[in-house]
């Protein structure tokens, strides 16, 4: 119901914004460090802190070891999760992807190392075949057909061992049918019962996703699209149906990618379902607001913040950005 109110000049919207006090007394939605979880690449050698990836400026693989040290700085500015993601070497992808699930693969190496490093970091892990699959997609290949059921099977094996490994939280971005269920009773049988499942529920078949498959080697191993598993750009209902379905399969959280493409999926499922609510500010997004801020084009800075606290505005609980040191940096300003 909209609230009834005076005219005017009884009423004076800008008397809420007179001041940088009373704007702040004014204000529905805050972002806050809590809110942040930074996706890190990783990728094989020691010592290597800063591998830029060109397509995504002030982003970069880190070894192992300095995975670890950026879990440091993360705890340090208040950032309480990161997300990885594997920069597997080519000879050990494979059309059958056992490296998804070696116990010394890059992701759960790092998992273990972030948790000597900082034992109260919250580690999230990538479910997918994609960063281990010659053919670049996230699901099993056969005379071009992407495999539901076999790859449902893989992913349940990548799961438990990244549960472990030491994740906190399991963050499923495949998009294969029935993948919920399989992973959460394999992680109650194992005895995994509080690992949590954040599940990519509705991810776009989306044209932001191209600096992220360069960060992680699968931009030129993909043959064709992945318009067969992700979801359709066209559709807002079937996002709700496979939120739905998801929760009823055991997800404790739920996604939307990409993000600000997408507010108003993140919206219809916070209304509708009134679970944690996460978005992916995706590559391609964190990309245009960074090359725009470069080329002096817009005010960085206040782009970032503004693209940050849209996703709280549309209800979202916490946010996937490549933006998350630098953004807790300006909050702790």
């Amino acid at each position: 119901m909209t609230p009834l109110h005076a005219p005017f000049p009884l009423t004076r919207f800008r008397r809420a914004r007179q001041s940088p006090a009373i704007r702040a007394l004014a204000q529905e939605n805050t972002l806050g460090t809590g809110d942040l979880i930074w996706p890190v690449f990783v990728r094989e050698g020691d010592g290597v802190a800063q591998e830029e990836i060109a397509s995504m400026p002030g982003v970069y693989r880190r070894t192992v070891d300095a995975v670890a040290e950026a879990a440091r700085e993360a705890a340090d500015l208040g950032i309480g999760a990161i997300c990885l993601f594997p920069y597997t070497p080519m000879e050990k992808r494979t059309r059958d992807c056992a490296e998804a699930w070696n116990p010394e693969n890059l992701s759960n190496r790092a998992t273990r190392a972030i948790k000597r490093a900082v034992p109260d970091m919250a580690v999230m892990t990538d479910v997918a075949l994609d960063p281990y699959n010659i053919d670049g997609h996230d699901g099993f290949v056969v005379d071009g057909e992407i495999l539901n059921d076999e790859t449902v099977e893989a992913l349940v094996r990548q799961t438990l061992s990244q549960a472990e490994a030491g994740a906190d939280i399991i963050g499923p971005s495949d998009m294969m049918d029935g993948r919920i269920g399989a992973m959460r009773q394999a992680l109650e049988s194992q005895g995994h019962r509080n690992v949590m499942i954040l599940s990519y529920s509705a991810k776009y078949a989306s044209a932001f996703y191209g600096p992220f498959r360069d960060a992680v080697g699968a931009a030129g191993a993909l043959k064709g699209d992945k318009a067969t598993y992700q979801m359709n750009p066209g559709n807002s209902d079937e996002a709700l149906r496979l939120v739905a379905r998801d929760l009823s399969e055991g997800a404790d959280m739920v996604m939307v990618k990409p993000g600000m493409p997408y507010l108003d999926i993140c919206r219809r499922v916070k209304d509708q379902f009134g679970v944690p609510t996460f978005a992916y500010q995706v590559s391609g997004e964190y990309a245009m607001i960074r090359a725009a801020a470069l080329n002096g084009w817009i005010d960085g800075d206040r782009a970032m913040a503004e693209s940050l606290l849209c996703f709280k505005r549309a209800g979202c609980d916490g946010i996937l950005t490549y933006f998350a040191p630098e953004m807790a940096r300006a909050l702790g300003a």
